[in-house]
């Protein structure tokens, strides 16, 4: 689900996405404290929003005004309102919004107005989330993937960080144990890295992410949801997700945390 959040007050902006993370850790949200940085983003970046929570007073562009510029651009967008006041009810009626609610709130305000939107939207068919801005995380279910072994889950997100393309044993030796020569008792120390790998992945009904040959591995982009994949493909809220880190865990990562923020310096 796609969400963007546009509030005045950095603190309230902020509180908000905190609440929508609760309950909705795998979504994809853009949040903003001025009106015409969201329109930007919603015009030049191609964002659309499946929810957009809008203040309702805020200078420049208020948010009665800011959503009838987002029906416009987007007529499925649900929109709600968030306020202090409850004067503007009947604005938001006007505008056939999906709710209304009053702040402060809370995770279950929130879930309740999504289980009631206008118009439904169709969730997300991955079962598995990973997350590389930041440490490396795998979720399946939203639930963490627990790994035995360190190696194991870094020869993972290796494999995760080549995008689709194929990982050798060889490679895959020389990323995760940098000053080890690689003979017969490496090979064979990575084959039990992987074995573990494909073990953990199997338990959890999921071993279809990874394909496997005969002397190389890679991961099947189509079956995850993965915020670098995304990013890479120019989706605005992954773009906006990423904060200077990649998969800060591993030092083999700082060349693709470079190439990442040398993208977003070039925007």
């Amino acid at each position: 689900m796609k969400i963007i959040v546009v509030d005045d007050e950095p603190l309230a902006m902020s509180g908000m996405v905190q609440e929508i993370k609760k309950i909705l850790p795998e979504c994809d949200i853009a949040s903003f404290t001025n009106s015409s940085e969201a329109l930007i983003m919603l015009s030049d970046d191609g964002f659309i929003p499946d929810v957009a929570f809008l203040d309702i007073e805020m200078p420049g562009i208020d948010g009665i005004s800011l959503a009838k510029r987002f029906k416009d651009a987007c007529p499925k967008t649900n929109i709600i309102f968030v306020t202090s006041y409850s004067q503007y009810a009947l604005d938001a009626h006007s505008l056939h919004a999906s709710g209304y609610l009053m702040k402060p709130v809370l995770a279950e305000d929130i879930s309740r107005e999504l289980d009631d939107l206008r118009t439904p939207v169709k969730t997300s068919s991955f079962r598995v989330r990973i997350q590389t801005f930041g440490n490396f995380d795998i979720f399946v279910d939203n639930t963490p993937l627990v790994f035995l072994r360190k190696k194991t889950k870094e020869a993972l997100a290796y494999i995760v960080s080549k995008n689709g393309s194929s990982v050798t044993v060889a490679e895959l030796a020389a990323a995760i144990w940098e000053t080890r020569e690689y003979n017969r008792s490496l090979q064979n120390q990575v084959q039990t890295v992987i074995s573990d790998m494909m073990k953990t992945l199997r338990k959890a009904g999921v071993e279809d992410i990874i394909v496997k040959q005969r002397n190389s591995i890679s991961v099947n982009v189509t079956k995850v949801n993965c915020d670098y994949y995304r990013f890479l493909k120019g989706d605005a809220a992954a773009v906006n997700a990423y904060m200077g880190e990649f998969m800060s865990n591993y030092s083999w990562a700082e060349m693709i945390t470079g190439y990442l923020s040398n993208k977003i310096n070039r925007r």
